[in-house]
């Protein structure tokens, strides 16, 4: 793996990793008035499109950060819906 794959990965792995705590803060509070619907549903539509440029490109790294990252922005979008 050269620098590029290790800069790609480690911002991967961070602005993934950065959804951690917001769903799970939303999860034990309930608590989502102070979150942007808007912007979480902008956000997720964007993280959807990216997972499909992913798959369109058969490249693995943006395809298992995007799915992650879709899955933990799907989820506090869900919570803020469900919890508004």
């Amino acid at each position: 793996m050269d620098t590029t794959d290790w800069i790609g990965s480690a911002a991967a792995t961070l602005t993934t990793a950065a959804f951690i705590p917001q769903a799970w803060k939303i999860w034990q509070t309930r608590h989502t008035a102070d979150i942007s619907l808007g912007m979480y549903a902008l956000f997720t539509a964007g993280i959807a499109l990216w997972l499909t440029y992913g798959i369109l490109l058969s490249a693995w790294p943006i395809i298992i950060a995007n799915s992650i990252t879709l899955l933990l922005a799907g989820t506090v979008l869900v919570m803020k819906l469900k919890f508004g």
